[in-house]
C-alpha cells in the first residue's frame, strides 16, 4: 500500500481531528446508543462491518425515504451510500412498501411457489436473456450456488476470480495476489475453512495473458467475475476483454458466472444487457428486492439442460443449494414491485444523468485544485479514487488506498450532510435524488478539499 504525497499528513491529521470533534459534539444521541449497544452487540454494532464508519461510532438511523434519511440526533442526510447498493432503489419506495405490507398480511413464506415467482422470472428472462432462474436469500448464496452448479457440471474443483474482487462472503473468493504474484488469503479473512489457494486461482482483471495461462490446464470449473470491478473502485474492462474472456472460457470448458449485484447500476439489464455479454450463469442480489433480502441466479439454456437431469428429486433438499427462506413469497413480492416500478428504464435515465452530474462536480474540484485523483462512473454509480489515472486492475487500485484520507473525506462529507460508502469513495444515486442534492455534495467536497490546502 502506498500513501500519496498529497495532502500534507500533518494538515490531514489536524483536519481529521477537527471533523471528529465536530461529529462527536453533534451526535450525542447516536454516541449514547452506541455505548449502550456495546453491552449487548459485538463491537457495539448489529453487523461487524458497521465499525468501518468514521468518527468513532456510527450514526443511528431513525427513518429514511427516497435518497435521504434522518438520524436520532435529528440530522438529515443525502444518502449516496444507499446501503452499499442494497437500497439503490431509494429507501422505502412506495410500490415496494405497499407490496410488502400486502404480502405480509397474506403470508410471508410457505416453501411453496407463488404466482409472482413466475412473473419475476419472466421479467428477468426479458432483461438479461437467460431462460431459467432460481431464487436465493442473498447474492452471497446465489454465488455459492452458481459455483456448486459449475463444479457439479464440470467435475472440476477450482474456480477463478480477479485480484481484489468481492463476491459476498464466498470463501473461495477471499484471495488476492501477494507481491510475488502468488494467490494468498485476503487480509482480514476470518477463519477460512481451507487455504483459498487450494480452491481458487486469482489473476488481475484485464490481464488476458494471465487469464489464458490460468485456464490452460482445464481444471477450473468457473470464472466468477463482475463485468466491471466495483469493490476496489470502479475498474472498467479494457476494449475486447469480455470478448476474450468469453472465448477463453468456452475453449477451456470453463463456465462463466457474472455477478451483477453492483453492476446493475449500468441499467435495467445490468452490463449483461448494456454490453451484450453471454454468461453461463448470472447472479444478482441486494437492490433486486428494493431493500428486502433477496437474490436470484439465472442459467443459460445449455447449463439448465445439463443440470436438470443431474439433480435427483429425492436428494434436492440436501444438495447444498437452496434454503428454507429461498424463494419466499415476501421477497418475491418485493422483487416484482421493484422491477415493475423502480428499476425501470425511466428511473435509470434519471439516476444515470445525476450520477454523471455528481462525477462532473467532483471532477471540477479535482481540476481546479490539480489533485492527483480521478473519477469513474458506471451508470448511476460514480467514484473518486486517490490516483491520477484509472487503475486497470485490483492490484493497482489497492496500492492507492489511503485509509486516513478515506476517513477524513467520509467524515467531512457526513458532517456536511452527505453519506458516502465507508469501504471506498462510492456514490450511488437513488430515484428521488435531486440536482440540488448533487450540487450540494460538490460544494461539500470542495469545502473538504480546501481544508487540506
Amino acid at each position: 500500500m502506498s500513501i500519496s504525497s498529497w495532502p500534507d499528513r500533518d494538515r490531514l491529521r489536524q483536519a481529521l481531528e477537527r471533523e471528529t470533534t465536530r461529529f462527536v459534539e453533534t451526535h450525542p444521541r447516536s454516541r449514547a446508543l452506541f455505548e449502550r449497544a456495546r453491552r449487548s452487540l459485538l463491537a457495539g454494532v448489529p453487523m461487524h462491518w458497521m465499525v468501518r464508519w468514521p468518527g468513532g461510532f456510527p450514526v443511528v438511523v431513525e427513518e429514511g425515504s427516497g435518497g435521504r434519511f434522518r438520524d436520532v440526533d435529528g440530522h438529515d442526510y443525502v444518502d449516496f451510500c444507499l446501503g452499499d447498493t442494497g437500497a439503490m432503489t431509494g429507501h422505502a419506495p412506495p410500490a415496494v412498501a405497499d407490496a410488502v405490507a400486502d404480502r405480509m398480511r397474506r403470508g410471508a413464506t410457505f416453501m411453496l411457489p407463488v404466482e409472482e415467482a413466475m412473473v419475476v422470472a419472466e421479467e428477468l428472462q426479458r432483461r438479461f436473456g437467460l431462460p431459467s432462474w432460481q431464487y436465493a436469500v442473498s447474492a452471497t448464496d446465489a454465488n455459492r450456488f452458481a459455483i456448486r452448479i459449475a463444479r457439479h457440471l464440470t467435475g472440476r474443483a477450482k474456480i477463478l476470480v480477479f485480484n481484489w474482487a468481492y463476491h459476498g462472503t464466498v470463501d473461495e473468493a477471499f484471495i488476492v495476489l501477494d507481491e510475488e504474484g502468488r494467490g494468498v488469503a485476503r487480509p482480514g479473512n476470518i477463519g477460512p475453512p481451507v487455504d483459498p489457494a487450494v480452491t481458487t486461482r486469482v489473476v488481475e482483471f484485464n490481464d488476458v495473458a494471465a487469464l489464458e495461462s490460468a485456464l490452460a490446464p482445464q481444471d477450473v470449473a468457473c470464472v466468477l467475475a463482475e463485468p466491471a470491478m466495483t469493490n476496489i473502485g470502479i475498474i472498467l474492462p479494457e476494449p475486447g476483454f469480455h470478448r476474450t474472456l468469453r472465448e477463453l472460457t468456452r475453449r477451456t470448458g470453463t463456465l462463466l458466472v457474472l455477478d451483477e449485484t453492483h453492476t446493475l447500476s449500468a441499467g435495467p439489464g445490468g452490463c449483461t444487457k448494456a454490453w451484450g455479454l453471454e454468461p453461463d450463469l448470472l447472479t444478482l442480489g441486494k437492490a433486486i428486492a428494493g431493500g428486502v433480502p433477496g437474490a436470484v441466479y439465472g442459467l443459460s439454456a445449455h447449463v439448465a439442460e445439463r443440470i436438470r437431469p443431474r439433480i435427483k428429486d429425492d436428494e434436492s433438499d440436501a444438495g447444498g443449494i437452496g434454503g428454507t427462506l429461498a424463494g419466499n413469497a415476501l421477497s418475491i413480492a418485493a422483487m416484482r414491485a421493484t422491477l415493475a416500478s423502480v428499476l425501470t428504464p425511466e428511473r435509470f435515465d434519471e439516476t444515470t444523468r445525476l450520477a454523471a452530474r455528481w462525477a462532473g462536480g467532483v471532477e471540477s474540484v479535482i481540476r481546479e485544485r490539480r489533485l492527483p485523483w480521478h473519477v469513474v462512473t458506471l451508470g448511476c454509480r460514480a467514484e473518486y479514487w486517490f490516483r491520477p489515472t484509472p487503475p486497470k486492475n485490483g492490484g493497482e487500485a489497492a496500492a492507492s488506498v489511503d485509509p486516513e484520507l478515506d476517513r477524513y473525506m467520509h467524515l467531512a462529507a457526513l458532517n456536511r450532510g452527505f453519506l458516502i460508502t465507508p469501504f471506498h469513495n462510492m456514490a450511488l444515486v437513488a430515484p428521488g435524488t435531486t440536482t440540488t442534492d448533487v450540487d450540494g455534495h460538490t460544494a461539500a467536497f470542495r469545502d473538504s478539499v480546501e481544508a487540506l490546502l
